[in-house]
């Protein structure tokens, strides 16, 4: 791995308050705390765990979870899955369909490079020509290698994936005539559930898309097919799959860091209380009677699921930041008894949505003790970071 930067080098041993910003800042404790909640979870329910690392895109994290129980890691991108095997991760599942022939080479390779050190690489299909296009790329760059496929099937996502039943068969059934191509089982995610606020609306979502994983898995079995694995699952609905008896793998990552919009969900009782780890510091850079500035502007945090919020404020003095475009943030008193912050003030922000957050930044933070009066331990690499490929 390489060194990182003597500028990076020399914030490690840093408190808190000596960060320039903007910066984007884990809070180690409340990280750790949440992986330990979800590593109990998963043992309690005799569910694996896969987390997403198209959230962190760190090698060093995804090796961090696996050593609390996970089985491995996801991603979304062949690019992602190069960046965290060039890092040591060793079993990883492409939870999305490649159908570039010069890509398919990629995946190939990699799927021998994987076998060849003890590992595997997994690939979503959801197409019978992008399963052919798959074969004949392991035959051409890797014909001693062999690829687990999962057949993706779309339970209410309205993205990828055939519909469950007959048509997942067909595609299982040609997986399974391919040598190297290994029918590993279903991808079965329900992606826009995770984020329904309603608890209600995420549990009628998460049963029908287990009634369709369900009579999927029991049609292909019957067919003579067994199915090794279901996976799918998210931080918003992973008590749902965990308690179905048809998921038996979970790819849940957004519990690692959690993010303003995951606080707008209704909490169910049995999902484990994981907390925010992730925030922007900012300083206020400018200040008038109506609003104050800050420096941590859409550069900073990605705005696809809305503003980030004001964190870690004494009582009486919320604030709610606003649009101040690239550079900057507009900070309102929430009510005419708050004060606004003074010029200098150093502020901290719960981005919108965590994941393409992550992916602004080459480096996250991670500082030990709290965010008031913590330390700088260790600077993470954000190995993925642009990995869009």
């Amino acid at each position: 791995m390489k060194p990182l930067p003597e500028t990076l080098e020399a914030r490690i041993g840093l408190r808190v308050n000596q960060l320039d910003t903007p910066a984007l800042v884990v809070d180690l404790d409340a990280m750790e705390r949440n992986i330990a909640r979800m590593a109990d979870f998963a043992r309690k329910h005799r569910v694996l765990w896969r987390p997403h690392a198209k959230m962190h895109k760190s090698a060093e994290i995804a090796l961090q979870l696996q050593r609390a129980g996970a089985v491995g890691a996801c991603v979304q991108k062949t690019a992602e899955a190069e960046a965290l095997a060039a890092g040591g991760v060793r079993d990883i599942t492409i939870t999305n369909q490649v159908i570039a022939h010069p890509k398919l080479l990629r995946v190939a390779r990699l799927a021998a490079r994987l076998q060849a050190q003890g590992g595997r690489l997994a690939l979503a299909v959801d197409s019978a020509e992008g399963i052919q296009r798959l074969a004949e790329a392991m035959a051409q760059a890797a014909p001693q290698a062999r690829i687990d496929v999962l057949v993706e099937i779309d339970v209410g996502q309205g993205r990828c994936g055939v519909p469950p039943g007959e048509p997942a068969l067909a595609l299982a059934q040609a997986v399974a005539r391919l040598t190297q191509l290994r029918f590993a089982g279903l991808h079965a995610y329900h992606g826009r559930a995770q984020h329904l606020h309603g608890a209600a609306e995420r549990r009628d979502a998460i049963a029908a898309a287990v009634q369709a994983a369900r009579h999927t898995r029991d049609l292909l079995t019957a067919a003579g097919l067994p199915v090794p694995l279901v996976t799918g699952s998210g931080t918003g609905t992973l008590v749902h799959e965990a308690a179905s008896g048809v998921y038996g793998e979970l790819q849940a990552g957004s519990f690692l860091f959690m993010d303003a919009d995951y606080a707008r969900n209704e909490r169910e009782p049995a999902q484990p209380a994981f907390e925010q780890a992730l925030f922007v510091k900012t300083q206020v850079i400018s200040a008038c009677d109506s609003h104050a500035v800050c420096d941590a502007g859409h550069k900073s945090h990605a705005i696809d699921s809305g503003l980030p919020t004001v964190a870690l404020l004494p009582p009486g003095r919320a604030l709610r930041y606003a649009n101040g475009g690239d550079e900057h943030g507009l900070l309102y008193a929430d009510s005419p008894q708050a004060r606004l912050p003074a010029l200098g003030q150093m502020l901290w922000l719960v981005p919108g949505h965590c994941d393409p957050t992550v992916n602004l930044h080459d480096f996250l933070i991670g500082v030990r003790g709290g965010l008031a009066t913590g330390v700088v331990e260790r600077i993470i690499r954000v190995d993925a970071r642009g990995a869009l490929t």
